[in-house]
């Protein structure tokens, strides 16, 4: 083996294809029964090159999304720290739930078409410039004065904040292969959990500097800085892709686009084509994931725009229950990993999904139903299972729905309409929350509750088909195959192949 890890012989294996896939530009189909060659790829030259992307890209996206979920978060801080009253919002009134609910109508109205120019133009060089704006409009949070000046400065994160997400996820696809991805992409979501703790620690910190600022607006300050700042790194260190990564040799690079080839992409780097990518929408099970995702919305959303509230149920100053929201974002993160990585090892997605909202489900009955005074350990345990629910499916839910398909552009327009699907389901939490229900805010967990519940029923049902169509596929076709078996290149056309399995 050479001393970069990578294997001295080329091993291959033929094949027959079986059925004839659709003819495309990029990637000319075999005829029936031609003979064709993959290449079988050593392991060890794999897990080499997995281990120079994680070094490489892993930190640095995380340390993105940090930055991206602590500048969509901290007004739930904020909150905390009278930015109602030096705003000038009406007493009892609804502003608050306003300038929460104009975010998620932006974000989901520009989150498809940016994501489509993040695949024309490339992640690499999208995702910093959106980094770089939200940044620069959390920096200006800080300087506003009234009602109208934070309503406009969180109608312009909305839309800077719109497809960073649904990039990520598509980035990292162009790095890792299907069995690879969840604990990646779960790594990269800690960094969320982390931010709403590391939130809660920050402004803990923040809310007690002694000055004539508010506090609340240092805590924008130092979070639009530290981001402007970080998206200027970003923008010069990450690479194009797997296949042209220049910190890569040229066997490197080789076997990166020949792993993406086999498990990942029908065709890898393939150019953007609207009519082809809106084809996603004609898969039924488009649609199921698309309720799945509402589902999670809700619970997601309340969590992160709402647990420093929830805790405060329990009695504490507002400064003690900053600091209280950040152990159950730490554990919710543990959580996650173990959950993702469970998941990558047993090659499955759905009972984990199903798992998280079961998890969820329960800690919002919970809250609901006990008398919270009297039994402070409880609810404080109820608020550790919130963000243990509301976390791994997000990761999972997302990374399912890319396992199953290979075709990059629809597998980008998926995305970029799922993930602002359920951040717009925020819409709902910022709005159950009323001003009159608190402390208990009974009817918003009622709810949040019955969005958990519902969802692990439409996964449980969503996973039970698919386990079905692919026995009804192999009994059809007389063999026993599953996704592993089936190289993405012949998986461009979905469901309507024969020889298409559902990733499970």
């Amino acid at each position: 083996m050479a001393s970069d890890g990578l294997m001295d012989k080329t091993y291959t294996l033929d094949f027959k294809v079986t059925s004839p896939q659709s003819p495309s530009e990029e990637a000319p189909s075999p005829e029936l029964g031609q003979v064709k060659t993959a290449h079988v790829i050593d392991h060890y030259a794999e897990r080499s090159l997995c281990r120079k992307f994680d070094y490489r890209i892993l930190p640095i996206l995380a340390l993105m999304y940090l930055c991206n979920a602590l500048d969509k978060g901290n007004l739930g801080n904020a909150k905390t720290n009278h930015l109602e009253d030096n705003l000038g919002f009406v007493k009892g009134g609804s502003q608050y739930n306003i300038i929460l609910s104009v975010f998620y109508v932006l974000y989901v109205l520009f989150a498809p078409p940016i994501s489509m120019l993040g695949k024309k133009f490339g992640p690499h060089r999208v995702l910093p410039i959106l980094m770089f704006s939200f940044g620069s409009f959390t920096l200006l949070s800080a300087a506003v004065q009234n009602f109208g000046g934070i309503m406009a400065i969180r109608w312009f994160l909305g839309m800077s904040e719109s497809a960073f997400f649904p990039l990520v996820i598509y980035y990292q696809t162009m790095f890792y292969r299907r069995g690879e991805l969840a604990r990646r992409l779960a790594i990269f979501y800690a960094a969320s959990n982390i931010a709403n703790a590391f939130s809660g620690l920050l402004a803990f910190g923040v809310f007690q500097i002694k000055s004539s600022l508010y506090g609340w607006r240092y805590l924008f300050l130092i979070e639009g800085t530290a981001t402007v700042c970080f998206s200027l790194f970003a923008f010069w260190y990450l690479p194009k892709s797997a296949s042209e990564a220049s910190f890569l040799n040229a066997e490197e690079r080789e076997l990166a686009y020949m792993r993406m080839q086999m498990d990942s992409s029908s065709v890898v780097n393939e150019k953007f084509n609207l009519r082809e990518a809106l084809e996603v929408f004609k898969i039924p099970a488009a649609y199921a994931w698309l309720g799945i995702e509402m589902c999670l919305g809700v619970p997601l959303q309340s969590v992160a725009l709402f647990l420093p509230q929830i805790v405060g149920r329990l009695g504490y100053d507002s400064v003690k229950t900053n600091l209280y929201t950040v152990a159950p974002n730490v554990v919710g993160a543990v959580v996650l990993l173990i959950l993702a990585f469970s998941s990558d090892l047993t090659r499955l997605r759905f009972p984990f999904i199903a798992l998280g909202f079961l998890l969820t489900f329960i800690g919002f009955i919970i809250y609901v139903t006990i008398d919270v005074q009297s039994e402070l350990t409880v609810a404080y345990f109820a608020c550790f299972m919130m963000t243990w629910g509301t976390s791994a499916p997000s990761v999972l839910l997302s990374t399912w729905y890319n396992n199953n398909i290979a075709h990059e552009g629809r597998r980008v327009t998926l995305t970029s309409v799922g993930v602002p699907l359920a951040n717009l389901m925020g819409v709902v939490s910022s709005n159950i929350f009323q001003n009159e229900d608190a402390p208990k805010y009974i009817p918003a967990l009622a709810t949040t509750a019955a969005f958990g519940g519902m969802g692990c029923v439409l996964t449980l049902l969503l996973g039970a088909y698919m386990t079905i169509d692919n026995k009804r596929r192999n009994m059809k076709q007389g063999v026993t195959l599953t996704a592993r078996d089936v190289p993405t290149e012949r998986l461009r056309d979905g469901p309507q192949n024969p020889e298409f399995r559902w990733f499970l």
